[in-house]
């Protein structure tokens, strides 16, 4: 059975083509159209699976979406407003007493942090803004009216959204002839499938968690046996996803992309300032659920910005989501009795939260999906519809979307009039140029699925030495407050990493931290956070030979088994998805040296001296 899975459309729009639960093809449209989150039909990544597997739209036997009908979705959205009014009917805090409390915990700081003007930056905006944000954010009263109507406009442009994309669906699948093959699935079931049919467990807790996904912003079930079982639903509007997305807009962030940088913010500040005033807002007299009062009054997050400073923000957001999903998760491994917990929606790309699920006692096992967010959804119903309930086996790579030949490559290098040759032993060379202090582009095999790079779209460098974040971050015009991940050997995991036991495949995929060891903080400064923790991808020989020699060459010569591992793309772009993709973003970005397939491309003299973009 050849399932086509189309994840939503509003972002992120994805393509998978499933057969017999294998995973054939799957690719974001934004890696074709070179617009970060694409939203709309993904006519490219349809075409390219197609192409690739050799299907015709005949032999699909079904197309799996993962939301309902647009008035099915608006029915839901209502039931979850009606639900938030009723608790606001009930909670009216005054957290100005709090907050002044707050403001005497704020501590001095001299030490320079990397993106921002000063260590305790506020986001100042005048006065009149500012009361504005007072009374809306935090006065009982109003700020409660306040989160009534943004609540009410949210639903408005939800609805306006669901039509838009339901008639873009129909009208695009039509002109394929698919259009009489469309199934419709409950969002979060698409999330709960394509964690547990990946992760080899048999038996489960599933978590997920996101912005809002069919009236829910997350679920519990339960995985056993190859069968999902629905054990408790979180209602929108109070959503982790939404709430993380205010304080990261509030900190002059883009809210469906920078999610990132606010965790790596975060390790700078201080909980205490502000931690008691963010659970404040969580109802917790009810174990297992969760419920927050005015979550969608932008207001208050924007008061705290410009009051407090930036670093104790994040700080206090995130650790108050670390609490609370640590509380959810604890309760329901007590419910059911699993050890094992796997992951999925865009909050689980919360790569220290990820951690401290790991951390909850009595959970020995996670995993967390590679391509978390809603991209990731279109697999889901598609393994779920063709698995049949059938176990998954755990996922070996992520390695899903196009390859390109050596002759396609050799040509688009001759187009561009780069000099090009093959190298005798390719893994050596390039780690003997990275221990030299060379930045080294890779791009080879088939393209990743999913926000991380793991090797195939990379660009790759030492993490010797402390400053080499900042200054690679300058060179490649990116500012950032996380350290860049270290890909690792996977035996040497332990050497590295603490903690690691029962989350190996979680790791191997970049999707959860770990504390590091005293020999890794001495070893790799620039892949360890101020906070002592790194976000590794472990690396076998098996999901990637030669990217596993690379890192093995580097080891022989340096004694270290880690390397520096970020996306290959221009700043603020998607991730290289053609040779002439990759070749752009070399010559552009100040990288000393490409591996592209089979050969070794030296940067052109006049790319090494034009200054960062």
């Amino acid at each position: 059975m050849k399932v086509l899975g189309i994840s939503p459309l509003d972002k992120d729009a994805t393509a998978s083509l499933v057969e017999d639960g294998k995973v054939l093809f799957a690719a974001a449209e934004e890696r074709y159209s070179r617009r970060k989150q694409h939203a709309g039909f993904p006519h490219q990544a349809v075409a390219a699976a197609l192409a690739a597997t050799g299907t015709t739209p005949a032999e699909i036997d079904l197309v799996a979406y993962p939301f309902f009908d647009w008035p099915r979705e608006v029915e839901l959205i209502e039931r979850g407003l009606a639900e938030e009014a009723r608790l606001l009917d009930g909670h009216q805090p005054d957290l100005r007493p709090a907050l002044a409390a707050a403001r005497d915990r704020v501590p001095d700081r001299n030490g320079e942090i990397f993106g921002l003007r000063e260590p305790n930056a506020r986001m100042r905006k005048g006065a009149l803004k500012e009361l504005v944000y007072a009374a809306a954010g935090v006065s009982p009263w109003i700020s409660d009216r306040v989160a009534r109507r943004s609540s009410r406009a949210w639903a408005r442009s939800a609805a306006a959204a669901h039509r838009h994309w339901n008639a873009e669906l129909e009208s695009s699948l039509g002109e394929l002839g698919l259009g009489d093959k469309l199934r419709r699935y409950e969002h979060h079931l698409s999330h709960a499938a394509n964690s547990y049919l990946t992760s080899g467990f048999d038996r489960a807790l599933i978590v997920t968690l996101d912005g809002y996904g069919s009236g829910l912003s997350g679920s519990i079930s339960l995985g056993e046996g190859g069968e999902i079982r629905r054990l408790h639903d979180f209602h929108f509007p109070f959503s982790l996803g939404t709430y993380y997305e205010s304080v990261t807009s509030s900190l002059g962030y883009n809210p469906t992309r920078h999610g990132g940088k606010i965790v790596g913010l975060a390790a700078y500040g201080d909980p205490r300032v502000l931690g008691d005033v963010l659970l404040s807002r969580f109802d917790r007299t009810h174990p297992g659920d969760l419920r927050m009062v005015q979550n969608l009054n932008l207001y208050f997050s924007r008061h705290l910005a410009s009051h407090f400073p930036m670093v104790d923000v994040a700080a206090a957001y995130q650790h108050a989501l670390e609490v609370i999903v640590a509380e959810i998760v604890g309760h329901w491994t007590g419910e059911t009795s699993c050890n094992a917990v796997v992951l999925s929606g865009g909050v689980v790309a919360n790569v220290k939260m990820n951690q401290r699920i790991h951390e909850v006692a009595g959970v020995e096992r996670i995993f967390v999906y590679p391509n978390m967010g809603d991209g990731g959804c279109g697999t889901g119903v598609a393994l779920l519809e063709t698995l049949g309930g059938g176990d998954g086996t755990p996922i070996e790579d992520a390695f899903y979307g196009p390859e390109f030949s050596e002759r396609e490559i050799a040509d688009e290098l001759e187009r561009e009039g780069l000099e090009f040759r093959e190298a005798p032993d390719l893994a050596a060379e390039v780690a003997r140029r990275i221990h030299d202090g060379q930045v080294v582009a890779r791009f080879d095999g088939r393209m990743e699925y999913g926000p991380r790079a793991l090797g195939n779209r990379s660009i790759l460098y030492h993490a010797r030495e402390p400053h080499v974040n900042q200054w690679l971050n300058q060179r490649l015009g990116r500012t950032e407050f996380m350290p860049f991940a270290p890909v690792t050997l996977y035996e040497a995991r332990d050497r590295c990493y603490e903690g690691v036991t029962g989350a190996e495949l979680a790791a191997q995929f970049m999707t959860i931290t770990f504390d590091c060891t005293e020999w890794m903080k001495r070893s790799c400064p620039a892949a360890v956070h101020v906070d002592g923790t790194a976000r590794p991808q472990l690396i076998r020989r098996e999901a990637s030979p030669v990217y596993y020699d690379i890192v093995r060459e580097y080891e022989k010569v340096s004694g270290i088994p880690c390397l520096i591992n970020t996306s290959f793309n221009m700043h603020e772009e998607p991730i290289v998805c053609t040779p002439h993709d990759a070749i752009r973003a070399f010559v552009r970005g100040h990288l000393d040296a490409l591996a592209i397939g089979p050969f070794l491309v030296e940067a052109p003299s006049e790319a090494r001296e034009r200054p960062p973009a």
